[in-house]
């Protein structure tokens, strides 16, 4: 049985010239029908030299399925290849941003939204039909701020499909413990939405290199819950830019390293920010 992105995959790491014409103008035409003037939800793409991967992200987001009305925002982080073009020719409206960071990219973003709510979408990402909606149903419930999911990465000749199964039920064992008294550890920024109003007043670090994501979803724990929704209609499928290692036994064993156990069985809002993790001024 076909997997519900395999479609998508069939264009993704392709550059732009290859992508077929009839892909470029059916998603120009549905997200155009979709793009709404008053939108509950802004989902905002950002990208920096996305152009083999952002066309099947915007494929994929043509065809949610979503009751809500929705606005596409798309942020190039002055990329030097043809994601702008990709961004033009699939008709997402874009800003430019020049600083080169995700915070100032998601900034952007949260600048020029309209929605209560904001999602973030990350270009490398693929994004299954119904998960807009199932997403913001989790946000209009009292007391929630932000929501996030879980992530899956493709099958390809480096991994099986049976290696990545067991790496990501153990990882996911260990985010569902770990997300009970420290959520914010447990978001990543493709996979995550909040409320808009709240984020405006708190803002993106965009001093950080890494870890914006984390750090918005550590200021939304002052205004309400971080709900994590496990419904496997969320999980999205992304690359595997954040995945270095040969093996998967190997990236499993470096991320126990790095996370350990304890710091699952405490709570706290305080975190001490890494040197080498601030920009260079």
């Amino acid at each position: 049985m076909a997997e519900w992105y395999e479609k998508y995959l069939s264009i993704y790491e392709k550059p732009f010239s290859e992508v077929p014409q009839e892909v470029i103008d059916g998603t120009r035409e549905r997200l155009a029908k979709l793009q709404s003037a008053e939108p509950v939800a802004s989902i905002v793409i950002v990208a920096y030299n996305e152009e083999k991967h952002l066309p099947a992200c915007l494929w994929s987001l043509s065809e949610i399925q979503c009751k809500y009305p929705v606005e596409f925002i798309g942020v190039d982080n002055e990329s030097k290849d043809r994601t702008a073009e990709v961004y033009e020719k699939m008709g997402v409206t874009y800003y430019t941003e020049h600083q080169h960071t995700c915070g100032y990219a998601r900034q952007c973003g949260l600048n020029q939204a309209k929605g209560k709510f904001y999602m973030c979408i990350d270009s490398d990402t693929i994004y299954p039909p119904h998960y807009f909606e199932l997403m913001i149903d989790e946000l209009m419930k009292p007391g929630v701020s932000a929501v996030a999911s879980l992530w899956s990465f493709y099958p390809n000749e480096r991994f099986s499909t049976f290696g990545l199964k067991i790496y990501e039920f153990c990882r996911d064992i260990y985010l569902r413990i770990q997300s009970i008294n420290r959520p914010e550890l447990s978001v990543r920024g493709m996979a995550f939405a909040f409320v808009a109003e709240y984020a405006k007043k708190e803002g993106y670090r965009v001093e950080l290199i890494r870890g914006e994501d984390g750090s918005m979803a550590l200021a939304m724990k002052k205004y309400g819950k971080i709900k994590f929704v496990y419904d496997k209609r969320c999980r999205v499928i992304t690359s595997y830019s954040s995945f270095k290692e040969g093996t998967l036994t190997k990236a499993m064993w470096n991320r126990f390293k790095s996370y350990g156990i304890g710091r699952l069985f405490y709570k706290t809002d305080h975190y001490e920010d890494a040197k080498d993790n601030f920009l260079k001024k």
